[in-house]
Protein backbone atom coordinates (compact mmCIF):
# COMPACT_ATOMS: atom_id res chain seq x y z
CA UNK A 1 0.00 0.00 0.00
CA UNK A 2 1.36 3.41 -1.00
CA UNK A 3 1.53 6.10 1.68
CA UNK A 4 0.79 9.75 0.96
CA UNK A 5 1.65 12.56 3.37
CA UNK A 6 -0.80 15.49 3.50
CA UNK A 7 0.96 18.66 4.66
CA UNK A 8 -1.70 21.35 5.04
CA UNK A 9 -2.80 23.53 7.94
CA UNK A 10 -6.40 23.64 6.65
CA UNK A 11 -8.04 20.90 8.71
CA UNK A 12 -11.12 20.67 6.47
CA UNK A 13 -9.14 20.27 3.23
CA UNK A 14 -6.83 17.77 4.94
CA UNK A 15 -9.80 15.73 6.16
CA UNK A 16 -11.34 15.72 2.68
CA UNK A 17 -8.07 14.65 1.10
CA UNK A 18 -7.55 11.94 3.70
CA UNK A 19 -11.02 10.50 3.11
CA UNK A 20 -10.58 10.53 -0.68
CA UNK A 21 -7.15 8.93 -0.57
CA UNK A 22 -8.12 6.21 1.88
CA UNK A 23 -11.14 5.41 -0.28
CA UNK A 24 -8.72 4.93 -3.18
CA UNK A 25 -6.61 2.49 -1.16
CA UNK A 26 -3.80 4.79 0.00
CA UNK A 27 -2.47 5.07 3.54
CA UNK A 28 -2.14 8.65 4.77
CA UNK A 29 0.01 10.75 7.09
CA UNK A 30 -0.82 14.26 8.31
CA UNK A 31 1.16 17.36 9.25
CA UNK A 32 -0.37 20.77 9.99
CA UNK A 33 2.69 23.03 9.82
CA UNK A 34 6.07 23.19 8.16
CA UNK A 35 7.89 22.36 11.38
CA UNK A 36 5.64 19.37 12.04
CA UNK A 37 6.18 18.24 8.43
CA UNK A 38 9.96 18.13 8.87
CA UNK A 39 9.60 16.13 12.06
CA UNK A 40 7.21 13.72 10.35
CA UNK A 41 9.60 13.25 7.43
CA UNK A 42 12.49 12.61 9.82
CA UNK A 43 10.55 9.70 11.29
CA UNK A 44 9.00 8.13 8.19
CA UNK A 45 9.26 8.16 4.41
CA UNK A 46 5.99 8.42 2.45
CA UNK A 47 5.75 7.50 -1.23
CA UNK A 48 4.39 10.93 -2.19
CA UNK A 49 3.70 14.29 -0.53
CA UNK A 50 0.83 16.73 -1.05
CA UNK A 51 2.21 20.09 0.09
CA UNK A 52 0.41 23.33 0.86
CA UNK A 53 2.44 26.55 0.69
CA UNK A 54 0.89 28.96 3.17
CA UNK A 55 1.39 27.38 6.60
CA UNK A 56 2.39 28.58 10.06
CA UNK A 57 6.06 28.31 10.95
CA UNK A 58 8.02 27.11 7.95
CA UNK A 59 6.33 27.77 4.62
CA UNK A 60 5.75 25.10 1.99
CA UNK A 61 8.58 26.58 -0.07
CA UNK A 62 10.96 26.15 2.87
CA UNK A 63 9.80 22.60 3.53
CA UNK A 64 10.32 21.70 -0.14
CA UNK A 65 14.01 22.56 0.14
CA UNK A 66 14.43 19.79 2.74
CA UNK A 67 12.73 17.03 0.74
CA UNK A 68 14.90 14.70 -1.32
CA UNK A 69 13.88 11.66 -3.33
CA UNK A 70 10.14 11.89 -2.64
CA UNK A 71 7.75 13.27 -5.31
CA UNK A 72 5.99 16.42 -4.11
CA UNK A 73 2.75 17.74 -5.58
CA UNK A 74 2.10 21.30 -4.48
CA UNK A 75 -1.53 22.18 -3.67
CA UNK A 76 -1.99 25.93 -3.46
CA UNK A 77 -4.41 28.75 -4.11
CA UNK A 78 -1.54 30.68 -5.71
CA UNK A 79 -2.22 30.65 -9.44
CA UNK A 80 0.60 32.91 -10.67
CA UNK A 81 2.66 31.25 -13.41
CA UNK A 82 5.95 32.46 -11.90
CA UNK A 83 5.06 30.82 -8.58
CA UNK A 84 4.45 27.54 -10.39
CA UNK A 85 7.67 27.78 -12.39
CA UNK A 86 9.74 28.55 -9.29
CA UNK A 87 8.33 25.58 -7.38
CA UNK A 88 8.72 23.15 -10.27
CA UNK A 89 12.31 24.25 -10.68
CA UNK A 90 12.74 24.00 -6.92
CA UNK A 91 11.95 20.31 -6.84
CA UNK A 92 8.17 19.82 -6.98
CA UNK A 93 7.01 17.30 -9.59
CA UNK A 94 3.59 18.91 -10.12
CA UNK A 95 1.46 21.90 -9.10
CA UNK A 96 -2.30 21.78 -8.61
CA UNK A 97 -4.26 24.98 -7.98
CA UNK A 98 -6.96 25.07 -5.31
CA UNK A 99 -9.84 24.48 -5.61
CA UNK A 100 -8.91 21.25 -7.39
CA UNK A 101 -10.87 18.60 -9.26
CA UNK A 102 -10.68 15.34 -7.31
CA UNK A 103 -10.42 13.08 -10.37
CA UNK A 104 -7.64 15.22 -11.85
CA UNK A 105 -5.69 15.19 -8.57
CA UNK A 106 -6.01 11.41 -8.26
CA UNK A 107 -4.80 11.01 -11.83
CA UNK A 108 -1.78 13.23 -11.18
CA UNK A 109 -0.98 11.25 -8.03
CA UNK A 110 -1.22 7.96 -9.94
CA UNK A 111 1.12 9.28 -12.66
CA UNK A 112 3.79 10.36 -10.17
CA UNK A 113 3.62 7.10 -8.23
CA UNK A 114 3.95 5.20 -11.51
CA UNK A 115 6.98 7.32 -12.45
CA UNK A 116 8.61 6.56 -9.09
CA UNK A 117 7.98 2.84 -9.46
CA UNK A 118 9.49 2.85 -12.94
CA UNK A 119 12.92 3.80 -11.65
CA UNK A 120 13.02 3.19 -7.92
CA UNK A 121 12.13 -0.50 -8.17
CA UNK A 122 15.40 -1.17 -9.95
CA UNK A 123 18.45 0.42 -11.43
CA UNK A 124 17.17 0.65 -15.01
CA UNK A 125 15.50 3.80 -16.35
CA UNK A 126 13.40 3.79 -19.52
CA UNK A 127 12.24 6.87 -21.42
CA UNK A 128 10.97 5.98 -24.88
CA UNK A 129 13.83 4.24 -26.69
CA UNK A 130 16.38 5.51 -24.17
CA UNK A 131 17.59 2.99 -21.58
CA UNK A 132 19.98 3.71 -18.71
CA UNK A 133 21.31 0.87 -16.55
CA UNK A 134 22.73 2.48 -13.44
CA UNK A 135 24.32 -0.72 -12.18
CA UNK A 136 26.26 -1.28 -15.39
CA UNK A 137 26.68 2.49 -15.93
CA UNK A 138 25.52 1.99 -19.51
CA UNK A 139 23.20 3.82 -21.90
CA UNK A 140 21.53 2.51 -25.04
CA UNK A 141 19.43 4.19 -27.73
CA UNK A 142 17.20 1.79 -29.67
CA UNK A 143 19.28 -1.02 -28.07
CA UNK A 144 22.50 0.50 -29.47
CA UNK A 145 25.17 1.27 -26.84
CA UNK A 146 26.21 4.92 -26.51
CA UNK A 147 29.50 5.93 -24.91
CA UNK A 148 29.10 8.92 -22.57
CA UNK A 149 31.45 10.84 -20.35
CA UNK A 150 30.83 10.83 -16.60
CA UNK A 151 29.25 14.28 -16.78
CA UNK A 152 27.06 13.43 -19.77
CA UNK A 153 25.88 10.27 -17.99
CA UNK A 154 25.00 12.22 -14.82
CA UNK A 155 23.03 14.81 -16.81
CA UNK A 156 21.08 12.18 -18.75
CA UNK A 157 20.32 10.19 -15.59
CA UNK A 158 18.91 13.27 -13.88
CA UNK A 159 16.82 14.22 -16.91
CA UNK A 160 15.42 10.68 -17.14
CA UNK A 161 14.61 10.58 -13.42
CA UNK A 162 12.68 13.84 -13.85
CA UNK A 163 11.31 13.27 -17.34
CA UNK A 164 8.17 15.34 -16.74
CA UNK A 165 10.07 18.35 -15.35
CA UNK A 166 12.04 21.25 -16.74
CA UNK A 167 15.36 21.40 -14.85
CA UNK A 168 17.13 24.73 -14.60
CA UNK A 169 20.91 25.06 -15.03
CA UNK A 170 21.21 25.72 -11.32
CA UNK A 171 19.25 22.59 -10.38
CA UNK A 172 21.24 20.46 -12.81
CA UNK A 173 24.56 21.73 -11.48
CA UNK A 174 23.50 21.33 -7.86
CA UNK A 175 22.22 17.76 -8.24
CA UNK A 176 25.14 16.41 -10.28
CA UNK A 177 27.81 18.24 -8.29
CA UNK A 178 28.74 15.21 -6.17
CA UNK A 179 29.33 13.05 -9.25
CA UNK A 180 30.83 15.73 -11.49
CA UNK A 181 32.44 18.52 -9.44
CA UNK A 182 34.32 19.69 -12.53
CA UNK A 183 31.12 20.70 -14.33
CA UNK A 184 30.53 24.47 -14.22
CA UNK A 185 27.78 26.77 -15.41
CA UNK A 186 29.99 27.75 -18.33
CA UNK A 187 30.71 24.15 -19.39
CA UNK A 188 27.21 22.75 -18.76
CA UNK A 189 25.85 23.98 -22.09
CA UNK A 190 28.69 22.25 -23.96
CA UNK A 191 28.19 19.00 -22.04
CA UNK A 192 24.48 19.01 -22.94
CA UNK A 193 25.29 19.81 -26.57
CA UNK A 194 27.71 16.87 -26.72
CA UNK A 195 25.17 14.57 -25.05
CA UNK A 196 22.46 15.65 -27.48
CA UNK A 197 24.71 14.93 -30.50
CA UNK A 198 25.70 11.47 -29.24
CA UNK A 199 22.10 10.40 -28.70
CA UNK A 200 20.96 11.94 -31.97
CA UNK A 201 23.73 10.17 -33.92
CA UNK A 202 22.11 6.79 -33.23
CA UNK A 203 18.46 7.39 -34.08
CA UNK A 204 18.38 10.81 -35.73
CA UNK A 205 16.10 12.09 -32.96
CA UNK A 206 16.76 15.04 -30.66
CA UNK A 207 15.99 13.85 -27.13
CA UNK A 208 16.73 17.01 -25.15
CA UNK A 209 14.54 20.10 -25.25
CA UNK A 210 15.85 23.54 -24.35
CA UNK A 211 13.17 25.57 -22.60
CA UNK A 212 14.43 29.08 -23.18
CA UNK A 213 14.89 31.16 -20.07
CA UNK A 214 14.22 28.16 -17.80
CA UNK A 215 16.37 25.10 -18.49
CA UNK A 216 16.26 21.65 -20.07
CA UNK A 217 14.01 18.58 -20.18
CA UNK A 218 13.63 15.35 -22.08
CA UNK A 219 11.39 15.72 -25.10
CA UNK A 220 8.00 14.03 -24.99
CA UNK A 221 8.36 10.72 -26.82
CA UNK A 222 5.23 11.58 -28.80
CA UNK A 223 6.65 14.87 -30.08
Amino acid sequence: MKTIAIIDDDVHIGNVLEEILRREGYATLRAYSGTEALYLLSQTRPDLILLDLMMPGLSGEEVLQHIQGIPVIVLSAKADVQDKVALLLGGAVDYVTKPFDVDELLARIAVQLRNVSSYSAGSILHCGDLKLDDTAMSVTVCDTPVSLTRTEYAILKLLMQNSSQVLSKGVLLDRISLDTPDCTERSLKQHISNLRKKLQAVSGKDYIETVWGIGFKLKDDKS
